[in-house]
């Protein structure tokens, strides 16, 4: 029984990291445009080669 109770900690603990990582992410501005990483590979672009 004694495991559930260290299952139960370790889990709610990883919960409040996941919970800090998207809130950090949120405010330093990672999930503003999640579109046009997408498409941007459809377009193409100007070779450099020569």
């Amino acid at each position: 029984m004694e495991i559930m109770y260290v299952m139960i900690g370790l889990s709610l603990l990883m919960a409040v990291g996941f919970l800090f990582a998207f809130i950090w992410s949120v405010r330093t501005g990672q999930q503003d445009d999640l579109i046009t990483p997408g498409i941007r590979i459809l377009f193409d672009e100007k070779s450099t080669k020569k």
